[in-house]
């Protein structure tokens, strides 16, 4: 069994701003597989299977800022480890499109993942990261990250939507070593996990 969590905050004033990118990986890897949704662990749910494996895709609805309670829920459920589970998220810290896949580390100040630490009580599970560009100067990043993308932001995070989900596939068919080695390439393919085992 493996569990996809993508990130956000529910509720129609949300859709389609930059927090909630990890519900647009759900929604297309969903829609891919045309599976039906369910509500159950505090989230939206879809149940399925890939490459031999269970999958259990979820849309926690508890806000961001208490993501981990979905997650812990649907992990304890399962019996699943941290190993078998893959948050997919916005990040700040990468260009707009630009993914970047993890097998643990820091929350990078990210409040969705500061509270699956909490709850897990461990840093040691794999990510998935949208780069949604950094704040501009003039605004403050609460506001920029529940605000929508521009209109030339949208152009780079479509493809990167589409990219994600194939990175998730991945993941759950050859494991994080491998989504790492082909999602973490830069432009001219070579090969860039080395900086992201650190």
């Amino acid at each position: 069994m493996k569990l996809i969590a993508g990130l956000g905050n529910p509720g129609r004033e949300y859709v389609g701003t930059r927090h909630n990118v990890g519900f647009e990986v759900i929604d297309v890897l969903a829609a891919r597989f045309g599976l039906a949704a369910r509500n159950r662990f505090d989230s939206v749910t879809f149940d399925g299977a890939f490459a031999g494996d269970k999958v259990l895709l979820l849309k926690p609805q508890t806000f961001m800022n208490l993501s981990g309670k979905a997650v812990q829920g649907a992990m304890a459920f399962y019996q699943l480890t941290p190993a078998d589970i893959l948050i997919v998220l916005d990040d700040l810290a990468l260009p707009c499109g630009k993914l970047r896949v993890r097998s643990g580390g820091s929350s990078g100040g990210h409040n969705g993942l500061k509270d699956i630490e909490r709850a897990l009580g461990t840093s040691q599970y794999p990510r998935l990261r949208l780069g949604i560009d950094a704040a501009p100067p003039y605004m403050d990043a609460k506001d920029y990250v529940l605000s929508r993308f521009t209109d030339e932001q949208r152009k780079l995070i479509a493809p990167a939507v589409a990219r994600a989900t194939d990175a998730a596939l991945m993941w759950i068919e050859k494991g994080i070593n491998a989504a790492m080695n082909v999602f973490n390439a830069d432009e001219n393919g070579k090969d860039g996990t080395a900086n992201e085992r650190k």
